[in-house]
């Protein structure tokens, strides 16, 4: 079966490929001939008594098969949307259609500067320029019309799509007008014209993806959006506008299509920018929105008193059918491997048993699932259901499948990635509502909790140093604190030898029993593999190759890696995924961050992972100082939830660096207790200032 869906998709595949070579032989061909023809009939124009040569259904002809071949390819060649990525849709209008209208006017005044310098007057070359510029509109409005028709149906509904597929065929129909060389403005036709003109103000309306603009997107946008409103503007003028177009045996103005489409390129491209502009001081709006629907699972962490499994599922299925506006769906409970049906939509049983035999038969159980073409699929096409998109979403734990929940809707790419995300966060919810309902109807053994809790405390005291080595060349002081019993940072130093030291910080990811471990494992590593004397990089790749085998595929470990060489006066270090390290060069009297590379230990688990690491090494001076901490730090909150941030810690070395280490990092550390208040610690904080001094050599 999925062999049978391979062969479709190639075959879908090639038949799109080859559409697209034919309607580009077509336009290409035609756009050819029209402009023969245009150039015999205005040299047998020119010259006096010659017989005149003029085919004008000809012409005709080949203006409407160029149009429709262009049109048709880029309705074809049109990309899909993908997520939310709407400046990515502007960026390819501007730079693969709007561009043309500054070519063509650089061609205009290219021709005038050649007939003028000249002093000539070419009416061949005048209607090669302007049957160019008219290929050139061409491409632009086909390219604008089906980027517009993407956004304009972004969030669609059945009544939209219907609206822009009429929109579509009356407009095309104008094309006929052209054919039968009929008068565009005559009474006859000028109520049509009038009709899609209204039809067109109101497909303009609809601009919903402006709203999903972040501020900064959005003056993007105001640019992109200006810059293709100018190139309609510079076309307009060029056919309304030309001086020389008495010396023309051709006039594309009288092509009623193009009008139509100009006016909906245009309009469309005018209200996004208006409604872009006038929202801009709101955009925050929306961004508030996600990222409160990213913290809903964060925030959401208790359940309410009363609460039953079944009343979680209703509640589950109610919102997410209203979420994702779905016309059918049902939702079925899994017990001991069966699932059992107890919540429906618009749906019959038997449709349900259909759906169900079909999904077994691609191999589809309990997976997350989204078709948003079911017409495009044989199976699904066979069983002729009144919906066009499906997805299936599993409510499971590592340990336990609850239940699995499917809705659709009769409209094709009914659910968008901005929609899964908030059906995803519903499903999340409700799988962490009803572990907590499951482990309140267990009683938790809280004794044997509290003492493995002890445990791990002892492990993770017993893994941190209490001091480090006392010397001349420089001086350090460590600050760590965690936020709940067992915590995830760790550090620890070895010394290589008499002028060398190795020092290193991480932070495990999770907490509790299980970060303790890891903290013990990441211990013995660095004490193993330091004593072959590596270098950081080395070490990190190695570390990240022994970590992949013993951590838990879910779990990784940021960690930074120095090694100071007295001797030598500097250090060379390498960053897996951990903080920035903060440096003050006395020299140059100057702070800053260290921008290297590299990525988490144990994220990537093959030999791909040492293409992420980079060393650097780095001459000190004597007064430097280096601050090497955990995002405990930088990410602690205030009580009005502000981030105390990398500028603030940077802020602190510019006014503490020339103190003694201790004072440093006491004055860091009561400077971040300041900002976030007593007793508000979230996270692990870890801090250490390592300060270089001038010394003597021992004799």
């Amino acid at each position: 079966m999925s062999q049978q869906i391979l062969n479709t998709v190639f075959r879908s595949m090639l038949y799109k490929t080859n559409a697209k070579s034919l309607l580009v032989t077509i336009a290409t061909i035609s756009w050819a001939l029209l402009l023969a023809n245009i150039l015999l009939a205005a040299e047998s124009a020119r010259q006096p008594g010659a017989v005149k040569f003029a085919l004008p259904y000809i012409n005709n002809l080949f203006i409407v098969v160029f149009i429709v071949s262009t049109f048709l390819y880029h309705r074809v060649n049109a990309d899909s949307l993908r997520g939310i990525d709407f400046i990515g849709h502007l960026w390819n209008l501007f730079s693969k259609a709007g561009v043309a209208a500054y070519l063509s006017l650089a061609l205009y005044i290219g021709y005038n500067l050649i007939t003028s310098y000249a002093n000539i007057q070419s009416p061949l070359l005048l209607h090669i320029v302007y049957h160019v510029v008219f290929g050139l509109l061409v491409m632009f409005l086909a390219k604008a019309f089906y980027v517009w028709r993407q956004l304009l149906l972004y969030h669609k509904n059945k009544f939209l799509q219907i609206a822009w597929n009429w929109f579509e065929l009356l407009i095309g129909g104008t094309l006929l007008i052209t054919v039968f060389n009929f008068n565009y403005t005559s009474y006859i036709f000028l109520p049509l014209l009038a009709l899609l003109v209204f039809y067109i103000l109101f497909l303009c309306t609809n601009l919903k993806w402006v709203a999903y603009l972040s501020f900064n997107n959005k003056s993007r946008s105001l640019v992109l959006l200006g810059a293709i409103l100018l190139s309609c503007y510079i076309f307009f003028h060029f056919f309304y506008h030309t001086p020389e177009k008495e010396l023309l045996v051709i006039d594309y103005t009288n092509i009623g299509f193009l009008l139509l489409a100009m006016l909906f390129v245009g309009m469309y491209t005018l209200a996004a920018f208006l409604v872009s502009l006038f929202s801009l001081p709101t955009s925050s709006v929306f961004e508030q929105k996600s990222e409160d629907l990213i913290n809903f699972q964060r925030l959401s962490q208790s359940i309410q008193q009363g609460q039953s499994e079944p009343q979680v599922y209703d509640m589950l299925f109610q919102s997410t059918i209203k979420a994702s506006d779905a016309n059918a769906g049902w939702f079925e409970l899994v017990r001991n491997g069966e699932p059992q049906v107890t919540h429906m939509l618009n749906i019959t049983e038997d449709n349900i048993e259909r759906i169900r035999y079909l999904l077994l038969a691609y191999d589809i159980k309990y997976i997350d699932y989204i078709n948003n073409n079911l017409d495009r699929n044989a199976g699904f096409r066979d069983l002729a259901l009144p919906w066009k998109s499906l997805i299936i979403l599993p409510i499971k734990s590592k340990q336990h499948l609850f239940g699995v929940l499917y809705l659709m809707k009769d409209i094709e790419q009914g659910f968008d990635r901005e929609t899964v995300n908030v059906l995803r966060t519903f499903t999340s919810q409700t799988i962490l509502t009803i572990e907590n309902l499951r482990l309140i109807s267990e009683s938790l053994q809280t004794e044997r909790y509290k003492e493995e809790l002890k445990i791990a405390t002892q492990v993770q005291e017993s893994l941190i140093p209490k001091k480090f080595p006392a010397d001349s060349w420089f001086e350090i002081s460590s600050h760590a604190v965690a936020a709940k019993e067992v915590g995830g940072d760790f550090y620890d130093f070895l010394q290589l030898s008499e002028s060398r030291i190795a020092i290193i910080i991480g932070d495990v990811s999770g907490k509790g029993i299980s970060a303790a471990f890891h903290m013990a494992q990441m211990k013995g590593i660095f004490h193993g593999l330091m004593q072959q004397d590596m270098a950081p990089s080395e070490f990190m790749r190695q570390a990240n190759s022994a970590l992949s085998r013993c951590l838990e595929k879910t779990s990784f470990i940021t960690s930074s890696l120095y090694i100071i060489d007295y001797s030598m006066k500097g250090f060379k270090f390498a960053r897996a995924g951990h903080c920035h390290t903060l440096y003050y060069n006395a020299m140059m009297d100057e702070v800053f961050y260290f921008q290297t590379e590299g990525l988490g230990l144990g994220i990537i688990r093959d030999q791909n992972y040492s293409k992420h690491i980079k060393e650097m090494y780095y001459d000190y001076n004597p007064g430097d100082v280096m601050v090497i901490y955990t995002d405990g730090i930088v990410e602690a909150r205030s009580i009005e939830n502000e981030e105390y941030g990398e500028d603030r810690l940077l802020y602190m070395l510019k006014q503490t660096y020339h103190l003694e280490a201790d004072d440093i990092k006491f004055a860091i550390i009561n400077d971040l207790t300041e900002f976030t208040g007593p007793d508000n610690l979230y996270d692990d904080q870890t801090l250490l200032v390592i300060k270089f001094k001038p010394t003597e050599l021992n004799e």
